[in-house]
């Protein structure tokens, strides 16, 4: 009864317009103001969700928050100082949710007042909207334009003229300025408004770009880094230049935007360009073994769980550790069945020391330097804690950048136009040591580890992957021995052959599949019955998920070309490539393959 009147004489009193909801999130009770905000007859009983879009969660915590808290009166601070606003939007007009509780327990309702901030939303939306973002671009594969674009002379420089006009005119329709300061790179000035409509417009410059005729083997694509929303024209040059190595990192052909804590992804449609030019290579193997003669020790690991490009390129790192004569480590916690060959065989050599990232901590001192190979992400290496423990780090992978990559790289050598980290690892190696100083377990682990990630040279595999297998094998490397590596047992063969069998293909060319039961190789066999998916006519791109020995479900996509599976698996928590992704998810293969089909109908 008490709580009834006061609810009466707040919808009597109130100036603004009000309701009250239940513990349901049932509208009870309003004032005759709330016609301001909504247009339709009789809002009692409605659903406050359905009829502002805001969760009863949400209300439910406004109002707690602004319950007075006796620290934050002692600090000067109001109730609400870290909550931000609830603010909806209705009939041309914003408004801001101020929310109480009436009465006490779970059953307690909610006043809910509307207070008409549209003039201050207009103003903070006119401002925001003329704030200036910087906009870095860069035109992709510059030089083998410039240099391979037919026989003609001057082929290259004209495409690169179309390319700087397209970019004025571009920016001049947005009302910016552009300055090139290199023959590759420039720099624009745009209105946050501006980045707002190429966000609506999916930058369709980079498909006007990408249409320019030329007589190379590849697209002619740009690459755009922008700083958005931070509270200097400095402060947003710096997001834009990091917003450029993330797309750069991704292989380039895309938009990237970096707000303050966050990063939007835009295009990344064809798959990255092969470097014609070796220089880097040259340049990061000869920093790598400078390095390594600078640590004490050297700790050289990959990811959970490594497959034969992991630990061919560990090999690889290791035999270059070898030349420095400082005490080298392979870290491994442990392997799935399909390794056990190649990892007795290396074993059996007596040349390597495998410790665990258990004793790795023991043994890691300040001025040890850890390289870690085939992943840059932390939450899939080895030991975390062990990079953690020195300043010292060193990282090479050929997988798209993303995000959370690991931080205070002393080296890195990130290359997604690479088939594999194994194939870095063997340019590096070429100009360091003599191809007779490979040991033939070496030659043959970083053959593996490129086979593995081409599909056998099937796919992602450039002039520069044939290059480095060739000088594999004249270093010595067996490929008879490589396929005994690949060869499965009879109950790995019959589940790979048993996940082919059940795939269900869907009219726009996907399969999608379900490896049933637990396996400790879970990981490799979806990878194979993803790969031998896309040898049947007419599929396009394949998901196929089963769980692993520890009750998880693992996710292998793989595409030929015209989906890029590696933004799909970036939603559900995985990466990888255009053409090959993957992802560990916390949820049943039938849901997850359900989630992914939802996707592509969705946004394709």
């Amino acid at each position: 009864m008490y709580v009834g009147r006061i609810e009466k004489l707040l919808a009597y009193y109130t100036p603004v317009p009000m309701c009250i909801i239940n513990a349901q999130g049932k509208v009870t009770r309003s004032n005759n103001k709330i016609a301001e905000v909504f247009k339709y007859d009789g809002i009692i009983g409605m659903d406050f969700f359905q009829l502002t879009g805001v969760k009863l969660v949400e209300i439910k915590q406004a109002a707690a928050d602004d319950v007075p808290n006796l620290e934050n009166t002692m600090n000067g601070k109001s109730p609400s100082a870290e909550r931000k606003p609830i603010v909806i939007e209705r009939n041309d007009r914003a408004f801001k949710l101020e929310c109480n509780l009436i009465g006490d327990g779970d059953n307690a309702s909610l006043i809910i007042q509307f207070i008409d901030v549209t003039s201050y939303e207009n103003l903070k939306k006119l401002y925001n909207n003329d704030r200036m973002s910087v906009a870095i671009i860069q035109i992709d594969n510059y030089d083998e334009i410039v240099t391979g674009s037919g026989d003609e002379e001057g082929v290259g420089v004209d495409i690169i003229a179309k390319i700087d006009k397209l970019l004025r005119q571009w920016i001049a329709s947005k009302d910016g300025v552009i300055t090139k300061y290199k023959d590759h790179l420039y720099k624009a000035m745009i209105t946050q408004k501006c980045v707002a409509e190429e966000v609506e417009d999916k930058f369709s410059i980079l498909d006007k770009v990408r249409e320019i005729e030329s007589n190379t083997e590849f697209p002619v694509s740009i690459s755009i880094g922008i700083g958005w929303g931070g509270t200097t024209i400095a402060k947003n040059d710096l997001y834009a230049q990091d917003a450029m190595d993330m797309a750069l990192g991704r292989g380039g052909d895309q938009a990237v935007i970096k707000r303050i804590s966050s990063f939007e992804y835009y295009g990344g449609k064809t798959q990255s360009v092969e470097k014609s030019n070796k220089g880097k290579s040259r340049i990061i193997a000869h920093a790598l073994r400078t390095l390594m003669g600078q640590s004490s020790k050297i700790f050289i690991m990959g990811h959970k769980n490594p497959d034969m490009d992991c630990f061919g390129a560990a090999l690889g790192v290791y035999r270059i550790a070898a030349q420095t004569g400082k005490d080298a480590f392979i870290v491994m916690n442990g392997h799935n069945e399909t390794m056990d060959d190649i990892v007795r065989d290396a074993k059996s050599t007596g040349n390597y020391e495998f410790i665990s990232s258990d004793r790795a901590l023991e043994m890691v001192e300040d001025k040890a330097l850890v390289v870690v190979v085939d992943t840059h992400r932390p939450g899939l290496v080895e030991s975390v804690d062990l990079i953690e423990k020195t300043d010292r780090l060193a990282v090479i992978d050929h997988h798209r950048r993303v995000e959370d990559a690991l931080q205070n790289q002393s080296l890195s050598y990130m290359e997604s136009y690479a088939s594999s980290a194994s194939e870095l690892v063997t340019e590096m190696l070429q100009y360091v040591i003599d191809k007779k100083e490979l040991d033939k377990i070496e030659a043959d682990a970083l053959l593996a580890g490129i086979m593995l990630d081409t599909n056998r040279f099937a796919v992602k595999a450039g002039v520069r992957t044939f290059e480095a297998a060739s000088w594999l094998k004249r270093a010595g490397a067996d490929l008879q021995n490589v396929r005994r590596y690949f060869q499965a047992d009879s109950e790995n063969f019959r589940a790979r052959a048993a996940g082919i069998a059940n795939a269900r293909i869907l009219e726009s060319g996907i399969a999608l599949s379900i490896c049933d039961g637990c396996n400790v190789n879970a990981q490799v066999i979806n990878s194979q019955v993803a790969d031998e998916l896309l040898t049947i006519k007419g599929i396009e791109a394949s998901f196929v998920a089963g769980v692993n020995e520890n009750g998880e479900t693992v996710v292998s996509a793989r595409s030929l070309g015209t989906l890029n599976v590696q933004t799909i698996m970036e939603k559900f928590g995985g990466g990888g490539h255009l053409n090959t992704a993957g992802a560990k998810v916390d949820m049943s293969p039938k849901e997850v393959l359900e989630k992914i089909e939802e996707f592509l109908q969705t946004t394709h």
